[in-house]
């Protein structure tokens, strides 16, 4: 892109901020005199910096959206006509109404994500609109967060930071803060794809002893190498004393944890939840963390996101929530930006693209 008119799309925009006379930002008006034949592309948000400036680096007509906030709707309808390609995030709705706004040159919406329920598939594929994605890039990441997420719901982490912080920390009780530790328990993964067996190969470091499963199909292969079992989900429910959730959201996993389920859990049992808030039905997960049907869970994913400051969730003692950070590392993040540069060119210059949803 002319670098000329990134650096006055960001001069102009610093410029409003400070002067606080708009609060939205309208990119394109800041290059609209300098006329350019290059492919329009549209970024509703900034890449991290190494995938940033190789975006920036390319000879295209670039217009993105300099805040932290997602792209306002209206926006996003007005200048994505006449792109040809799209960087979006999944708290983008790219909708029928987006794409079709587009015009019929949009070939490529490629998301910053792995899910991709908040794009109108249905309605690409009728416009021969290649849908791209960042697959495979999460898995490490988003492990390591589930472990945690497992800890600091078991041992009361919530609590912990809040008696510290607050004074009540005080004397050695001895059943003060007490929780469950993970030598010879029951991990049962729900959705054992990638990220499901990386979380259970970290747990068991941990000392779990037992792992089960439940998805679409046995893997056989896991029982030499993880000792895993696959399970009815039923059996999960009744025998995990922790229960993480890593599947895809799908019709039959909609709801799936609903109170019925919780109702099956073991008391002692930690819920934990990274795949997608749908998955859960929240107000059942809140009637059973109230009712102590489970001892606690850790959520990364909620519906709606980001979660209202008056929600429940937020006031329970046992239940330790975080802002869907899953992915939130500087090597995943910038790996992700990278995957959507490389289908972004290839995309523009007629190549299959390699990040793309089959």
């Amino acid at each position: 892109m002319n670098a000329f008119r990134l650096l006055n799309i960001r001069a102009a925009s610093s410029a409003l901020r400070t002067s606080r006379q708009c609060k939205v930002i309208p990119v394109r008006a800041f290059h609209q005199s300098v006329p350019s034949l290059a492919a329009k592309v549209v970024s509703t948000r900034k890449l991290l910096p190494e995938s940033q400036a190789r975006l920036e680096a390319q000879d295209l007509d670039l217009v993105q959206w300099p805040e932290e906030r997602s792209m306002p709707r209206d926006l996003l309808l007005k200048e994505i006509k006449g792109a040809e390609a799209l960087i979006c995030m999944l708290s983008d709705k790219i909708d029928k109404e987006i794409l079709e706004a587009a015009g019929p040159q949009l070939k490529l919406v490629t998301t910053m994500s792995v899910g991709f329920d908040h794009i109108d598939l249905e309605t690409a594929r009728k416009n021969d609109i290649t849908i791209g994605y960042t697959p495979g890039v999460l898995t490490d990441a988003t492990a390591d967060l589930t472990v945690l997420l497992t800890l600091a719901a078991a041992r009361h982490m919530k609590q912990g930071i809040r008696a510290a912080e607050t004074g009540e920390w005080t004397e050695f009780r001895p059943d003060w803060l007490c929780g469950y530790q993970f030598t010879n328990k029951t991990l049962g993964v729900v959705g054992m794809g990638r990220i499901g067996e990386a979380v259970a190969r970290r747990l068991k470091a941990f000392g779990i002893n037992r792992v089960l499963y439940w998805g679409r199909k046995e893997k056989p292969a896991l029982k030499e190498s993880l000792n895993a079992e696959f399970s009815t989900f039923d059996n999960l429910l009744a025998e995990s004393d922790y229960v993480v959730t890593c599947c895809s959201l799908t019709p039959d996993t909609k709801d799936l944890f609903d109170y019925n389920a919780f109702s099956k859990m073991k008391k002692n049992a930690i819920f934990v939840n990274i795949s997608r808030g749908a998955v859960v039905q929240q107000d059942d997960l809140i009637r059973a963390l109230e009712d102590n049907l489970i001892a606690g869970a850790g959520l990364d994913v909620m519906t709606p996101e980001p979660l209202p400051l008056d929600n429940k969730l937020f006031k329970l003692k046992n239940c330790v929530i975080l802002p869907h950070i899953g992915s939130a590392t500087i090597e995943t993040r910038e790996t992700m930006g990278q995957m959507c540069v490389d289908n972004v060119l290839a995309a523009l210059n007629n190549k299959p693209v390699p990040y793309a949803l089959k």
